[in-house]
């Protein structure tokens, strides 16, 4: 087995497309690597990015976020771009057949009667293993969801996942060493999440992917922590550099990318888009009033 087949199965683009919240991150990098790697890669490792772009397209209908279908219509447009005609043709009938079931399905959830509601603390559980950009969009959809993500304990859980490292706020370090001297609820962990993102001005909040040090590899992350299932628990954020796609497409052609240093604002830009900072800061809808 080649070091770049090695290193494109460490990735973990497969099982990854089959979770729902790293899906669209999936068929992100997996485009980038059609685009930008594809043509450099052997034949063998060519042959699993093509089945892993099909199944990407194949699991589309699975998927319920338009983020998902914007990232599935970006990799069949990059597949378009990229592969031979006999494959291009493959994964454009795949796509057109993914997006006819998955409007099918949509249509009929629509038009069911009943909803039905999981329980707060189910939704908290699942809204722990979101990045922050995730958890905002999921307060957008309901009044329960907003509720379940506006919950402080899952605030105070990313405070201090996030900014227990950072060693130059000392406000950080006093917030959270003050923790077990004070009422938990006394403290309003979203608003100091803000105040301290604000003042980090920190990139790395939105990213899916980072360099595990305890793994020594490029790991999917989950609540912005190794996902992995390998390192254990994992007291401190600086066990875990974020990294963007672009260095995970580097990373596959030649292993490098300095994958333990700490990256700059500008390599993780493609992880931040403008609008994340003012909706990230929207009231919460329990505190809305009917006019």
């Amino acid at each position: 087995m080649s070091d770049q087949v090695e290193r494109y199965q460490i990735l973990g683009h497969k099982e990854a497309l089959t979770r729902t919240h790293h899906y669209h991150v999936a068929c992100k990098e997996l485009s980038l690597i059609l685009r930008e790697a594809y043509n450099k890669l052997p034949k063998n490792l060519q042959s699993l990015i093509f089945q892993d772009t099909l199944s990407a397209l194949k699991l589309l209908p699975q998927m319920w976020t338009d983020n998902a279908v914007s990232a599935a219509h970006l990799l069949v447009q990059s597949a378009e771009a990229t592969l031979p005609k006999q494959k291009k043709n493959v994964a454009t009938k795949e796509f057109k057949i993914a997006m006819v079931a998955s409007k099918r399905r949509g249509k009929a959830h629509r038009m069911q009667e009943c909803h039905i509601e999981l329980p707060q603390d189910v939704l908290v559980d699942i809204f722990s293993l979101l990045d922050t950009r995730s958890l905002v969009s999921a307060s957008l959809v309901s009044r329960s969801w907003n509720a379940a993500a506006c919950n402080n304990h899952l605030w105070e859980s990313l405070y201090a996942t996030i900014f227990a490292s950072d060693h130059n706020s000392s406000k950080a370090k006093n917030l959270l060493d003050g923790r077990r001297g004070e009422d938990n609820n006394s403290v309003d962990w979203r608003e100091a999440f803000k105040s301290a993102h604000i003042d980090n001005s920190s990139k790395r909040l939105t990213t899916s992917r980072g360099y595990c040090l305890y793994c020594d590899m490029i790991v999917w992350l989950d609540g912005l922590k190794c996902g992995s299932g390998k390192c254990g628990p994992q007291p401190k954020m600086q066990s875990v550099v974020p990294k963007s796609s672009e260095q995970v497409v580097e990373y596959l052609l030649d292993g490098s990318s300095s994958m333990i240093s700490s990256d700059s604002d500008s390599d993780l830009d493609d992880c931040f888009d403008e609008w994340y900072i003012p909706k990230l800061w929207a009231h919460p809808l329990n505190q809305y009033r009917p006019g």
